[in-house]
């Protein structure tokens, strides 16, 4: 039951929203690059992303200073439902601003 009400109550914000929808359209995604297409100081956009990770959306890769999130994998029929429906929503997304590269 907690695990459910966490992942309703991460969707119940517009921003978590468009950060979902952002992340799935454009894959991995470093924080400062999140930060600078999103522009949103660093801990604020922080708190949306743990939000987000601990309702089993997002994970998190750490390459030295760096954190990069993407879409969880393996995810769940309903948290995959979730995300289905938020690809249909007609949100304006900001534009993709790369800050660092993604080392693979």
């Amino acid at each position: 039951m907690d695990i459910f009400l966490k992942t309703v109550s991460a969707l119940n914000d517009e921003t978590r929203v468009k950060l979902i929808k952002f992340i799935n359209i454009y894959g991995k995604c470093c924080v400062c690059d999140l930060e600078n297409s999103f522009e949103m100081i660093q801990s604020r956009l922080s708190r949306h992303l743990k939000i987000l990770k601990e309702a089993g959306f997002l994970k998190l890769e750490r390459d030295g200073r760096w954190a990069y999130y993407s879409i969880r994998t393996p995810l769940d029929e309903f948290r995959q439902s979730c995300i289905k429906e938020i690809m249909t929503l007609q949100i304006e997304l900001p534009t993709l601003k790369k800050v660092c590269e993604i080392k693979e």
